[in-house]
């Protein structure tokens, strides 16, 4: 028994420590930033359905400093729409704001324009998920009606059986395991009605 301890605590003592660097990267900063209503909307969509926090999604699109300098060099200086922007408080990681920071400083291009054009990688998701929402609707439509046609037959049964019956019993049970089932897939559906008034 001991032994299996002392192995136990060696093995804890060699787990390499974080660095400082990556401990201070990690924590999370408040950043402003001035977007279009449009790309605001682009970012609360997704990280809703796919069920992740928003400072996740900006470590994402944030984590390639390589494809950062790219799509800098083609964003346009130029900014028409730059009056229709509002403000917009993010919670995001230090290390995502210092690569954000740092790509605009050497390529001389606006953080806001940026994350605008970097959202735009977004709509390819977007557009999968709403082909999604439609087969998930048509799906969970399908299974209310069988659940439906469950609790006609429940009845039925409740008429031709006596309700101690074993029969009748797990018929129950499986009616409503299936609606509790379908409760869930109903309140997914719900969420995705965003997806539905998304258009590109």
């Amino acid at each position: 028994m001991g032994c299996v301890m002392k192995k136990f605590k060696n093995k804890d003592v060699n787990l390499p420590p974080a660095s400082s660097l990556e401990l201070t990267g990690m924590q999370s900063v408040r950043a402003t930033f001035k977007l279009s209503k449009r790309t605001i909307q682009t970012i609360n969509v997704v990280a809703a359905q796919l069920g992740i926090r928003q400072k996740s999604l900006f470590d994402h699109l944030m984590e390639d400093a390589e494809h950062l300098r790219a799509v800098a060099d083609g964003i346009q200086r130029i900014d028409p729409d730059a009056k229709e922007r509002i403000h917009k408080t993010y919670v995001i990681s230090r290390k995502t704001l210092t690569r954000l920071e740092q790509v605009c400083q050497t390529s001389n291009a606006s953080r806001d324009i940026l994350i605008e054009y970097s959202v735009q990688r977004l709509k390819p998701i977007i557009a999968r998920e709403q082909e999604k929402q439609i087969k998930r609707k048509e799906i969970a439509n399908e299974f209310e009606q069988l659940i439906q046609q469950g609790q006609q037959l429940l009845e039925k049964s409740s008429v031709l059986l006596d309700e101690e019956d074993v029969v009748f019993n797990r018929l129950a049970s499986a009616i409503a395991y299936s609606a509790n089932a379908y409760q869930h897939m109903a309140e997914y559906v719900k969420k995705g009605e965003d997806l539905e008034d998304y258009s590109f």
